[in-house]
Formats: structure tokens, sequence, C-alpha cells
């Protein structure tokens, strides 16, 4: 398929090499800066740059809309197409309506449930592809489109990807913001980060095999207020982490009553 790209960041960056990798053209990248696109096009061939979201001198049979959420919107009120190109977006939070501002346009949801960093390889063919679509016609092409670059493609509503997303924030955003306090925390006691790599691979395995509640451990489940007391004393130049200390401790005995 022939495939038109909004952004050049993470997520467009990878289904940029993904697409090419399974046999797709990227034709053309439309970026609000100019140079991330030009950057990006220049790793494959025929791949135009244009200057506005208007696609309707290119000839793609997919635009897909790879931006931060609170940009999407707007973007799409500038987006033109010609008559039957799909336009996606990417988001895990914004629902399908979001692009009906589109004249001409098949619309679609295009999901990849990873977390992208741009140059980090991935393996697309393990990431889940949540699609919707308009309408069966649009979801037929969505689905081979996506069948060709990931294995586990899902048709989800809208409404149950907002649920989805923001169980991927749980499980991805905040456990990274957790490991980097406590990178920050070994750092400060002059020890290497490398020495939670272990624990941490453990922990995901556990959680990934069994449900996360049933292997839960350490202070707060065993209610050891003595460490708890101990923990929160090493954290007193740290308020903010004090405070999220104690409340994810009382989340978990909470969650053990």
């Amino acid at each position: 398929m022939r495939i038109a790209l909004i952004g050049a960041g993470n997520v467009a960056w990878h289904l940029a090499h993904t697409a090419v990798a399974a046999g797709h053209q990227v034709v053309a990248l439309y970026s609000r800066t100019v140079e991330a696109a030009e950057a990006l096009a220049k790793e494959f061939t025929a791949t135009q740059v244009i200057p506005t979201p208007d696609f309707t001198s290119v000839e793609a049979d997919i635009v897909i809309i790879a931006i931060p959420d609170a940009a999407v919107a707007a973007v799409a009120s500038q987006v033109k197409v010609n008559a039957g190109t799909i336009v996606v977006h990417t988001s895990g939070s914004l629902p399908l309506q979001v692009l009906q501002s589109i004249n001409d346009a098949r619309i679609g949801v295009f999901y990849p449930l990873q977390t992208f960093t741009k140059g980090k390889p991935v393996d697309f063919k393990q990431v889940p592809v949540l699609l919707e679509a308009e309408n069966e016609s649009t979801l037929t092409l969505l689905k081979a489109f996506a069948q060709s670059i990931s294995q586990h493609v899902i048709e989800v509503t809208s409404e149950k990807r907002k649920h989805l997303h923001l169980a991927a924030v749980f499980a991805c955003n905040f456990t990274n913001h957790l490991l980097g306090i406590s990178r920050e925390i070994l750092l400060e006691a002059d020890l290497p980060a490398t020495l939670l790599q272990p624990l941490i691979q453990e922990t995901i395995q556990k959680a990934a095999s069994q449900h996360p509640f049933l292997v839960q451990t350490g202070p707060a489940i065993r209610r050891d207020e003595n460490v708890i007391k101990t923990h929160l004393h090493l954290l007193q130049n740290h308020p903010q982490y004090q405070q999220l200390y104690q409340q994810l401790t009382q989340s978990i005995q909470n969650q053990q009553q």
C-alpha cells in the first residue's frame, strides 16, 4: 500500500520503517517541523515532504496521523485528501470521531500498543494493533495493512480503547517513572543502577505470568511499619517521593483487605 504520514516523531519513525520493511511505500510526509520530516524522508526512496497536510496531489491509500493527542483535532481540520483515501490516527485515548472534519476521507483508528523510541528497534510483529473504522470496507483494508506488519490485530471500540490506554499508562508510563525514581535513589547513595536489573526483570516476568496482586511482595504487604518508617525517613529530602511512597503503600494494603 501507499502510505503517507503526518508526524515525524517516535511512532511515525517506527511505522515508516515497519511499513517499508513489509513491502509498502511511504509516499509522503508532513510534519510541523520540516527538518524532522526531511530527516525521516531521507531514509527512504521516493518519499515526498509536503509543506501542508494537503495530500490531494499525492497518490496515497492511507494517511496516518501520528502526532501528540492534543494536536490531532487541529491538524485533522487542515487535512485534505482525495476521495476514498483512508485517514487514521494512532491515539489510544481519542475517539474515531475526531477525524470527522476531513472531507472525502474514510476514517479509522490505528493504535499500536507499545512504547516507541526513535532509532530503537521494536519487533512490530509482536506489537498489538488496535483498529476501529467507520464501516466494514474501511476496516477490511486497515486489517490488511495491519496484518502485514503485526501478528496481533484486534478490533476495539473507542470506549474500550480509552480503558486500554488508561491501563497502558499505569503499566508503562507510571512504572517507568517509578523506575526513574529508584535509579535516582541509587545514584544519590553512590550505588550502580545495574543492581536493580535482575529484580526488575523478575518482577515483570512474574506480573506477565500471574495476577500481579497475587504475587505482591515488600514491606507494604507485610505491614512492616519499622521498614516503612525507615524508608520515609530516607526520603525526607524528597517530600514528593515520600507522598508517593505513602500513597502506594496504602493502595497495596487496601488491595489486600
